[in-house]
């Protein structure tokens, strides 16, 4: 396991939090730096490890249970410095320390998800044609379809066979291992693709992986690859309707540029704010009031389903927690939910100097000029959007200014241009006081996204704070 342990409270360092003409690197001390740089390396390191819900979520309870974290459905009671999680379905996760005060006077939230855009396997994914197999793919979240051929793919999931029997599968990221692959038409070839729109070029039922080739003198090639999963797996083709099976991009996650200032890697929307609240829970000081580090499943597609936040596994936790000290009713879970705040912990675009037309440069956040506060979210007229208030808006600001983080404001994209969806309507649904806050990034939703170091290690740094703030 490995999880970031050296800190640094950077208080009254870095005196000018707030700049859109001086980056954070401009701003930071040596040691800073260095601690950014550290930061990177374990942050890779997850990323390489967490490649999908379930993986993340086995990341975070074994780094949690290291620190003395224990199930909160175990407990009998539950007091001052406890801490205690909440695993749900094996695809969300929760952590709490609990504070000074009562559980019912507030918690202290920060919430991400740790899904990501990726290709999904079809019921009845084996397919033959003409001497190659293939996996038939579902695609899950927004993604722009031509990215996905002529990359390698790692295969990771759940599956389970006839007779029970659970078969933890990953396959495609280490070196030894072999990758999946989805072709597309050689430019050679290409002149009536090349005539369509980019959202035309490639079909979802074009995002088909070769899973092989090789068959003997008497069988078909189908029953070749089948009856090798047989062999090495156990699998059938029946098991595959079982299957929870997710193809995603093989390519480890490498520093960018002469000055290893950025990351590049698969899945950093929204792993990039996940790895910095489990850290930051892991490092802050325990507070007055009870900190909570949410991690959520099903963000790319609505946020629906039993792990997703709109289903009650949030309520039914915070619930558990106040019977566990007393009070359990259902109005006291909202005057709870009243009486907390929220960073809802998501990541922003960043200004890109390839494509400024999508974006109005003074409202766009600015890549490593720290962690983004994003007020408002939605599309068009802020349609779906948490829109949070100015006093809240104040009270994080402060925050961020007296413990030295470096922050930013910024939208998605130009008003009539950009848009995208967070939970943070769904815990404002409760009373809750919430505000959009996470890393700046850009080609975000790409198989490849890429983001500040400094930047990440500001979300960190920003989460760490608002968890000791009063």
């Amino acid at each position: 396991m490995l999880y970031f342990s050296h800190h640094i409270v950077r208080r009254n360092i870095m005196k000018t939090t707030y700049s859109r003409t001086e980056s954070v690197w401009q701003r930071m001390n040596n040691s800073e730096k260095k601690a950014v740089m550290a930061y990177g390396e374990k942050y890779k390191a997850f990323l390489d490890k967490a490649r999908t819900e379930r993986q993340s979520v086995n990341f975070i309870i074994e780094a949690a249970e290291k620190k003395g974290f224990k199930p909160l459905y175990d407990l009998k009671a539950l007091h001052e410095g406890d801490k205690v999680y909440w695993n749900q379905k094996g695809k969300s996760v929760i952590l709490a320390v609990i504070g000074k005060e009562p559980v019912k006077e507030g918690l202290k939230i920060v919430g991400s998800h740790i899904d990501a855009p990726r290709l999904d396997l079809k019921g009845n994914p084996v397919h033959e044609q003409d001497g190659l197999v293939y996996f038939r793919t579902h695609y899950y979240g927004g993604i722009k379809k031509y990215q996905w051929p002529c990359i390698p793919l790692a295969l990771c999931g759940v599956i389970y066979t006839q007779k029970g029997k659970k078969i933890e599968v990953n396959i495609g990221m280490d070196e030894n291992d072999p990758v999946f692959y989805i072709t597309d038409l050689l430019i050679h070839m290409a002149q009536d693709q090349m005539k369509k729109t980019m959202a035309e070029g490639v079909t979802g039922e074009q995002l088909q992986a070769i899973i092989g080739s090789h068959a003997g003198k008497e069988e078909k090639v189908k029953d070749a690859i089948l009856n090798l999963l047989k062999k090495t797996y156990g699998i059938t083709e029946e098991d595959f309707t079982t299957a929870e099976l997710e193809l995603v991009p093989a390519m480890k996650s490498r520093d960018v540029g002469f000055d290893r200032s950025l990351i590049a890697a698969y899945g950093q929307d929204d792993r990039v704010c996940s790895y910095a609240n489990l850290e930051a829970l892991l490092a802050a000081k325990p507070g007055t009031k009870t900190q909570v580090a949410l991690f959520t499943d099903k963000e790319e597609i609505g946020s629906y389903g039993n792990t997703g936040m709109m289903s009650s596994y949030f309520v039914k936790f915070v619930m558990k927690m106040l019977a566990l000290q007393g009070s359990g009713a259902l109005l006291d879970f909202y005057e709870t939910m009243e009486k907390s705040e929220m960073l809802s912990g998501d990541v922003n675009s960043c200004l890109d100097p390839m494509f400024p037309e999508v974006t109005e440069k003074d409202n766009s956040s600015l890549c490593g000029y720290g962690l983004a506060l994003t007020k408002y979210t939605g599309a068009r007229g802020k349609a779906g959007s948490n829109d949070a208030n100015s006093e809240f808006i104040q009270k994080v600001r402060q925050i961020f200014n007296d413990g030295g983080v470096a922050w930013q404001i910024g939208e998605l994209g130009k008003v009539d241009q950009g848009g995208g969806g967070t939970i943070a309507f769904m815990m404002a649904d409760w009373g809750c006081e919430v505000v959009d806050c996470g890393t700046a990034m850009l080609s975000m939703h790409s198989p490849y996204d890429l983001l500040s170091k400094a930047d990440a290690y500001e979300t960190y740094l920003g989460y760490k704070v608002f968890f000791e703030s009063k």
